[in-house]
C-alpha cells in the first residue's frame, strides 16, 4: 500500500473500507494520446510510481483500444498487491487486429451500458490487465439509452461474483448518482475537475458526494497540462496529441486562456515550487474527501505532483485564487461538440 509521505484517504463503501493516496497517476498518456509513446518508458514511469507511493491507477478499456490496459497489465507484474486498481467501461469500441484497422474515432461504435454488455467488457479488461480483480469499476459515460438502474444491478453482480470490488461513475450527473446509490453503493464519481472546469460545482455533483459519503476522483486536475505553464502556444502540441482536437487549445482561445496559469505562477514563484504544483494543491484543497490523478510520461514530473501534497496554500492564497479564477472567463468548451455530447446532464 502507499508509502507515508502521501496523504491518504479512507475509501469504498459502508463496511468495506481501505486506505488510498490522494495524489493517483492516470495513465492514458502513456499509450500515445498526447503523441507517440515508448512502451518501456511508460513502464519505467509506472514503476517509479509504484516505488514513489503514487499507487492508485486509473485506467480504461477504450483508452488506445484495448492497449493501455495490457500495458498496465505489465506494470503491475511483482506489484499488484500495492496497487489500487481502477479501470473503466462503457465506450464499445473495435478492438484493433490483424483484420481491423483505421482511426480510433471510426473504433468507437458508441456508449453502451447494457446488462449484457458490461459482463462482456470486464472480463476483457480482467483478461487484458491479467488481474483476477479490479478495485473500482466505473462506467465511463452514461448510456442515455439504458436506465441507470439497470446498468448499476448489473455492476452490482460484478461485485458478487468477486469480479470487482467497488463501483463508480463518470461524469454523471447529481441526480443519476441518486438514483445509481439506491441500487447498490457507489464509491466514487469521476469528473474533470480544475480551475477551468468547476462544473462540479455548479450542476451539484459534489455537495451530493458529500452527502453520500462518495469519493470524488478529479481527472485532467492540470487542465490536460495547459495549467502547468509548460505549454505557451498551441504549437507546442506535437502531432498525434488529441488536445489538437479540443477548443480550449485551438489558436485563439489557447492564448486567451494563458491568462488563467498567472495566478498559479505568481504564487509558485512566492513559494518557491513549481505552477503545476500550485494547481494541484489548490485543487486538493477544495474537498477533502478528493483523490487527484495527474498523468504524466516523466518520473520527474511524476515526482513534482506527488510533492504538491506538500504545499499548503493559506487562505489568502486559497481566495487569491478562487477571486482571480472567477474573474477570468474561459475561452471554448472543455470538450469538442461531438465528446461533450455524451456527459449526462440529465436532472
Amino acid at each position: 500500500m502507499p508509502t507515508p509521505h502521501i496523504e491518504q484517504i479512507e475509501f469504498g463503501v459502508p463496511g468495506d473500507k481501505v486506505l488510498v493516496p490522494r495524489i493517483g497517476l492516470g495513465t492514458m498518456g502513456l499509450t500515445g494520446t498526447y503523441g507517440a509513446a515508448v512502451e518501456s518508458e511508460s513502464l519505467e514511469l509506472l514503476g517509479h510510481a509504484a516505488q514513489a507511493g503514487c499507487t492508485f491507477w486509473d485506467t480504461a478499456d477504450v483508452y488506445a483500444l484495448g492497449s493501455n490496459e495490457r500495458l498496465v497489465g505489465k506494470g503491475l507484474k511483482g506489484r499488484r498487491d500495492r496497487v489500487f486498481l481502477c479501470t473503466k467501461f462503457g465506450h464499445e469500441f473495435v478492438e484493433p487486429s490483424q483484420e481491423t484497422s483505421g482511426a480510433f474515432t471510426d473504433a468507437i461504435l458508441g456508449v453502451n451500458g447494457k446488462p449484457e454488455y458490461i459482463c462482456k467488457a470486464v472480463d476483457a479488461s480482467l483478461r487484458r490487465l491479467d488481474v483476477d480483480k479490479i478495485d473500482l469499476y466505473i462506467q465511463h459515460r452514461v448510456d442515455p439509452n439504458v436506465p441507470i438502474e439497470e446498468t448499476v444491478a448489473a455492476m452490482a453482480e460484478l461485485v458478487k461474483q468477486g469480479k470487482v470490488r467497488y463501483l463508480g461513475l463518470s461524469e454523471c450527473s447529481a441526480a443519476t448518482l441518486r438514483r445509481a446509490y439506491k441500487v447498490h453503493p457507489i464509491a466514487a464519481v469521476q469528473s474533470e475537475f480544475n480551475a477551468w472546469s468547476l462544473d462540479a460545482e455548479t450542476n451539484g455533483v459534489l455537495d451530493t458526494c458529500r452527502e453520500l459519503n462518495v469519493t470524488f476522483i478529479a481527472y485532467s486536475p492540470l487542465g490536460r497540462g495547459f495549467l502547468t505553464g509548460e505549454l505557451r502556444s498551441a504549437a507546442d502540441l506535437r502531432e498525434g496529441d488529441s488536445r489538437r482536437r479540443h477548443p480550449r487549445f485551438q489558436p485563439g482561445n489557447f492564448e486567451a486562456n494563458l491568462k488563467l496559469v498567472r495566478v498559479f505562477e505568481d504564487i509558485a514563484e512566492r513559494k518557491k515550487c513549481t505552477t503545476s504544483q500550485v494547481a494541484l494543491a489548490w485543487v486538493l484543497a477544495q474537498e477533502k474527501n478528493l483523490i487527484v490523478i495527474p498523468g504524466t510520461r516523466k518520473t520527474k514530473y511524476l515526482d513534482q505532483n506527488v510533492a504538491a501534497g506538500d504545499i499548503k496554500l493559506s487562505q489568502e492564497e486559497l481566495s487569491e485564487i478562487r477571486r482571480y479564477i472567477d474573474s477570468v472567463d474561459v475561452a471554448g468548451m472543455r470538450y469538442p461538440e461531438d465528446l461533450l455530447a455524451r456527459l449526462d446532464t440529465s436532472k
